[in-house]
């Protein structure tokens, strides 16, 4: 159908819209057509729809996280997959017992990762769920621990964190030796290195007593003839391998400090563990060429850091090391009572001549240079003070007074009247 003449529009067809045509108005808003007002209405309505949907969303969003926060990690996964739950063993008669190892820098992962591949759990997953919601985990220590497997996630977490559960901890003090001495005044028996270990290795036994590597068995090792095999480094072997008394022979190569071990392993396993790690400690000092200002190889400044733990206190550990130093360039024999006693495994400030003319390996009265071990486990402390010891003359020095007064000096006469003072102070009198 065709309009009216003159028109051109056909019936239906769009107007042609020009500046200045027809306008339409919606709320407010002009627009130059139906059509197009009822565009823009529909994207304000869709707009309008989908800031709804994001509400929701929002909402949620809150809803789960306030449901992790109250109820842990779990009861955001079983929102998330329903009950579909990572495996977890139920409450009941648990398995055998296991040991687990958390590393330094573990995470909770990694861990549930090992729990699971020793049975303690049944999926690493479910540790972790359990994990996260204990705020004890956050003080977890690196070390070993003894648990019992097949255990629900939340009991693993409890026992894990349990200060009992841990096994394997061994704390040397400085200037202990590997076997027990005794106190030549009070008879006290000190305990030693080997019993030390053999004491942080006990596990529960099936029969409700201890079991633990055995002194005996921790000696025997340590004498064996496979050094390398005992953790001994490279630049001390030559030296280790010729020590008159095999079972000296590991004498300050555990040094002092805090040690966690797998008491669920052999003793030599144990002893190469210690031994190695010690022998990383040392090299962190610089030993294998620091020692070379001092014209000492590694292994002697290990023997030397012994004695200079042994006889003096810390302030005045770069003493004794520059007085260790003197003598071994004059050369002129140690005299310290402290390889004398450690031939006799007792402990005590003062010698008796008989004792002095002992001809042993370690006694520097009756030998020349140093002794053929470390007398003990040195402190790094001591080791530092060896290898940098500081610039003085000094021969001589003797400890004065119960406190740890230490005299020094190059003259003789001069130490002698040192002495006597030691003497009026009764330090030297000797309960042998």
């Amino acid at each position: 159908m065709v309009g009216p003449a003159g028109r051109g529009v056909a019936f239906g067809a769009r107007p042609r819209v020009v500046d200045g045509g027809p306008r339409v108005t919606h709320q407010g808003r002009e627009y130059q057509s139906r059509a197009e007002a009822r565009r823009a209405r529909e994207a304000r309505e869709a707009a309008a729809a989908r800031r709804k949907r994001g509400r929701h969303v929002l909402v949620a969003v809150a809803a789960v996280i306030g449901l992790a926060v109250l109820g842990g990690v779990g009861y955001l996964v079983k929102g998330l997959l329903g009950d579909d739950l990572p495996p977890d063993y139920e409450a009941g008669e648990a398995g055998p017992e296991v040991v687990v190892v958390v590393n330094p820098g573990d995470t909770a992962t990694q861990i549930g990762e090992q729990m699971a591949e020793k049975d303690v759990v049944a999926s690493s997953s479910a540790f972790y769920n359990a994990a996260v919601r204990s705020t004890a985990m956050n003080s977890l220590q690196p070390g070993y621990y003894h648990l019992a497997s097949k255990l629900p996630a939340a009991d693993a977490v409890s026992a894990l964190v349990d200060p009992a559960s841990r096994v394997g901890s061994l704390v040397i003090s400085e200037g202990r030796q590997l076997h027990d001495t005794r106190d030549a005044s009070t008879g006290a028996v000190k305990r030693g290195i080997y019993t030390l270990i053999s004491q942080a290795s006990c596990l529960p036994g099936g029969d409700g007593l201890p079991k633990c590597v055995s002194v005996a068995d921790l000696e025997t090792a340590g004498a064996g003839a496979d050094l390398a095999g005992l953790g001994v480094p490279d630049w001390a072997l030559a030296q280790v391998r010729s020590v008159p008394d095999r079972t000296r022979q590991l004498e300050g190569l555990i040094a002092a400090g805090s040690w966690d071990f797998d008491p669920a392993a052999g003793p030599t396993e144990i002893l190469r563990s210690l031994v190695s790690g010690s022998a990383a400690k040392y090299e962190s000092t610089g030993i294998r060429t620091a020692g070379t200002g001092v014209r000492l190889d590694p292994y002697q400044v290990l023997i030397a850091a012994s004695l200079v733990e042994r006889e003096s206190l810390p302030a005045d550990f770069g003493k004794v090391a520059r007085v260790i130093v003197n003598r071994l360039a004059v050369p002129q024999k140690l005299e310290f009572d402290s390889t004398v006693n450690y031939a006799l495994d007792t402990t005590e400030v003062a010698t008796t001549d008989a004792d002095r003319a002992r001809v042993t390996p370690w006694n520097t009265y009756a030998k020349e240079g140093l002794p053929a071990t470390p007398i003990s486990a040195p402190s790094i402390a001591a080791v530092q003070a060896v290898e940098t010891a500081p610039p003085g003359d000094w021969l001589y020095f003797v400890t004065i007074d119960k406190q740890g007064t230490t005299l020094f000096t190059r003259d003789y006469a001069e130490h002698l009247k040192n002495i006597e003072k030691a003497k009026e102070s009764g330090i030297l009198d000797s309960a042998r």
